[in-house]
């Protein structure tokens, strides 16, 4: 069922058939090493249906349904600590109450799926890929409509470990069954994305049409400079292409689909629950519904799909249950979409853009979708903390035989980046002139220099931005030929300083020319001092 170069454990959980309502059944449907399978019941018990009410309370903006015939009234306080000493004793990494109550229910969670076989199950399939020296991939096909709406993605093992979903040992996405096979097809070179702007409800008043039109633009050039940047790990970046459509009618949607040749479908806007995937407000009272979409983006071939709405990863309810199959994620892989990224709750504009510029920098590296979505999760969690819902939101549904690759990885050959006719020893680099000690080569073109750990050069000072400016380098002809030159891009909120020879200039988000031997400080005039230079001379 899934791809043989893949390491893949998928669990499948299903509510037992004659029992009651809270009885389930947690079953091994693909594992590594043969022998793998295994099965165990597990009851959805009072204990952890009040973790859940009370994560609901705290995280969740809509109502999301219970678990059926089990107690959900809120907690009271004292006898919920008592509930969170047991399961999430206090750490560092829970922080507060929130942060414990998030802890609290990431472990139980781990350990309501992984016990008994199922765990002896998943340690020796974490055993080979570690052995292997690769991620081993864990999908989730939770058929049991009531338990779709639980964030699986916060599990943890134990305190102070990571949730599963974070990586980079684990690639964690949901699956779902009974599905048609997938046709094959050759992987894409390129990123070809079409970006749709659909009625939102900030655009029902004056000016709304201007104002989706400048997010588009927005959006546009954030997906294809995030996408652009070099890589020290791939060299050049997969080239990306982004068309935008604003509020289109149905038919416009379709065409430009059919003419296009995109396999990157990213969508923003307004939408409700309904039973066959929801429905999308192109325009004010223009619908599109989640089956009907599914039909354009299977047939002219989109593998990844993306849904910036409230409610893409959940499923609809009637009366007090829950609609089986009807999230638009579920419907989009029942239709024969690859990949759906979808969001369990209403994510914020200024979380949605950081979602989207790290996820279109992964896709341009040429990562599997499941590990792009692995480090875009670290990066909500590191800007947003642990306590947070953001880093929960994104819900990752990959067929059941889709590896996750999008792109083809570039022929393994050696790459010569910009300047290759220096000698070995005269690599670009910044180095800090006085203690602590920091230095960051220019490899691949472009060094990125901020607070966050996935830069080239981090320098943990509180003015400097997590993503605060990169060094890069164009070659230009010369009298001599070739000759590199090196620019500083400022990305920051508080700019950047660069010393001229006779004074200090500040910069922000601007690009100046960058000469050997500079010194520049990033954030303040406080902060650590820095030489732009050869490494030969550092």
């Amino acid at each position: 069922m899934f791809s043989s170069n893949s390491l893949t454990l998928c669990l499948a959980v299903e509510r037992l058939s004659g029992s009651s309502a809270n009885h389930y059944a947690i079953w091994v449907l693909d594992s590594p090493f043969p022998g793998g399978a295994a099965h165990h019941d597990r009851l959805w018990d009072e204990t952890m249906a009040q973790l859940w009410s009370s994560w609901q309370q705290f995280f969740s903006l809509r109502e999301l349904p219970c678990v059926p015939h089990v107690p959900s009234a809120f907690v009271p306080q004292f006898h919920l600590d008592d509930l969170l000493n047991q399961v999430s004793p206090p750490s560092s990494q829970a922080g507060g109450y929130t942060g414990r109550l998030m802890q609290g229910l990431g472990i139980s969670l781990w350990e309501w799926l992984f016990d008994g076989p199922i765990r002896h199950t998943l340690d020796r399939s974490q055993g080979i890929a570690i052995g292997q020296n690769r991620p081993l991939k864990l999908r989730l096909d939770i058929r049991a409509p009531e338990l779709i709406s639980l964030p699986w993605e916060i599990m943890q093992p134990q305190p102070g470990r990571p949730a599963l979903a974070l990586g980079p040992q684990i690639l964690l996405s949901r699956t779902t069954d009974a599905v048609d096979p997938l046709p094959l097809s050759e992987l894409d070179t390129s990123l070809r994305i079409l970006l749709v702007l659909g009625q939102d409800s900030s655009s029902t008043g004056p000016g709304g049409e201007l104002q989706l039109a400048q997010e588009a633009a927005v959006l546009k050039d954030l997906l294809e400079l995030s996408a652009s940047r070099l890589t020290p790990r791939l060299g050049s970046p997969a080239p990306c292409q982004v068309q935008t459509l604003v509020e289109p009618d149905p038919k416009t949607l379709v065409t430009t689909l059919e003419t296009g040749g995109f396999n990157v479908f990213f969508y923003s806007g307004h939408g409700v629950p309904a039973p066959d995937g929801g429905l999308l407000f192109l325009q004010s009272g223009v619908t599109l519904s989640g089956i009907e979409l599914a039909q354009a983006l299977s047939r002219n071939g989109i593998r990844l799909a993306v849904f910036n709405t409230c409610w893409g990863a959940q499923p609809d309810q009637q009366g007090q249950g829950v609609i089986p199959r009807s999230s638009l994620a579920e419907v989009l892989l029942h239709h024969g979409v690859p990949a759906v990224l979808a969001m369990r709750d209403s994510i914020a504009d200024e979380e949605a853009l950081s979602f989207i510029q790290v996820l279109a920098q992964g896709l341009a590296e040429r990562q599997p979708i499941d590990q792009a979505m692995a480090r875009t999760r670290q990066h909500l969690l590191t800007v947003y903390r642990f306590n947070h819902a953001a880093w929960t939101l994104p819900v990752l549904y990959l067929h059941p035989q889709f590896n996750g690759h999008l792109l083809r990885l570039p022929a393994q050959e050696v790459t010569q980046i910009p300047g290759h006719d220096l000698p070995p020893a005269e690599v670009a680099v910044l180095r800090s002139v006085e203690p602590p000690h920091r230095l960051g080569r220019l490899c691949g073109g472009l060094m990125r220099v901020g607070r966050l750990p996935d830069n080239d050069l981090v320098i943990l000072e509180p003015w400097v931005s997590g993503q605060h400016a990169e060094i890069f380098c164009r070659n230009l002809t010369g009298p001599d030929g070739h000759e590199p030159c090196y620019y500083l891009r400022d990305i920051s909120r508080n700019g950047s300083h660069y010393f001229d020879g006779h004074t200090w200039q500040h910069i922000h988000r601007q690009e100046v020319p960058l000469a050997l031997g500079t010194l520049v400080r990033f954030g303040s005039l406080e902060g650590q001092l820095m030489e732009f230079t050869l490494e030969g001379n550092a």
